[in-house]
């Protein structure tokens, strides 16, 4: 994707009336890197070059009041100062949205219920329905999940709505698959639907793992200003290092749920948990090897 150069042109009006000190050419500069991310992450959702540059550095605000905001934090301390500066910006949930995730919350909490009582034969239900209660549920959780995500809060932007369609897709999937093998576990269902519950949960950790790994900065500027003297992640200073933890994340899982089904045909469903509690584990090391090993730099 070409660069956006509409950002050049909108950022140098913005900046017109300010006195350029050597602080606020750093903050321009700054500002630039992030609004063309930004306006990238927008044409990738559909906007037009110029349309998603408008669109960028709208979300920006005022300059002249990033460029305070910049100064005084010099003057106070970074936990005042961003404190102050998220009750400034501080964005309240819009109504519908509201509404909407108390509706995804319900049909969620209905089905689980209602789900599980009828898989354990507490209600009288047969697979069939038990498993559309499950589907209302899972579809609850991801519209839930993809809904929030496409909200706009204090610090962030909202998500773009292809990509929190993808983490609600993702949620719907694993939901949907541990319900699968919930069922299988109590005997609701035969223990060759166990597949089902490992393509589930192997795709959403895979989508996941895409969606984590290809994930774009959305803080804003304020932010981004306001955390500048944070240690960064050491996932945002090396991305390759994320890449690499998705596909470790993705081969272990898959590994992970081979080994399950491996158990659940020959020694019985009940080993199915210390396999998983492995996969786990190893997750959790590889994590924590990959976050907290000498810098390369170093």
């Amino acid at each position: 994707m070409t660069e956006n150069t509409d950002i050049h042109r909108l950022l140098d009006e913005a900046f017109r009336s300010i006195d350029m000190t050597a602080d606020a050419q750093d903050l321009k500069e700054e500002m630039r890197a992030n609004l063309l991310a930004r306006a990238a992450e927008l044409e990738e959702a559909g906007s037009t070059p110029a349309d998603a540059a408008r669109r960028a550095v709208a979300e920006l605000g005022d300059v002249r009041d990033l460029v305070a905001e910049s100064t005084d934090a010099a003057a106070t301390t970074p936990r005042e100062d961003y404190a102050a500066l998220q009750q400034r910006h501080r964005v309240k949930p819009k109504v519908g949205y509201v509404v909407r995730a108390v509706v995804w919350s319900l049909a969620a909490i209905v089905g689980i219920v209602l789900g599980v009582l009828g898989a354990t034969g507490v209600l009288p239900l047969v697979a069939g329905p038990i498993i559309g209660l499950f589907g209302m549920a899972s579809t609850g959780l991801g519209l839930l999940v993809g809904d929030t995500l496409a909200q706009e809060t204090t610090t962030n932007h909202p998500m773009p709505e292809n990509r929190a369609g993808g983490f609600a897709g993702a949620t719907f999937l694993a939901a949907y698959g541990v319900a699968f093998g919930f069922m299988v576990a109590v005997g609701a269902l035969p223990v060759w639907c166990v597949v089902f519950a490992a393509l589930g949960v192997i795709a959403s950790i895979i989508l996941f793992a895409f969606l984590g790994a290809s994930q774009t900065n959305r803080h804003k500027a304020w932010t981004r200003q306001a955390l500048a003297r944070e240690p960064a992640n050491r996932f945002e200073r090396e991305p390759e290092t994320a890449a690499r933890f998705g596909l470790y994340t993705v081969a272990i899982w898959i590994v992970t749920f081979a080994v399950i089904a491996v158990l659940v045909f020959t020694v019985g469903w009940w080993w199915a948990p210390l396999a998983f509690a492995g996969g786990f584990a190893a997750m959790m090391l590889v994590l924590a090897r990959m976050l907290f090993a000498p810098d390369k730099t170093s």
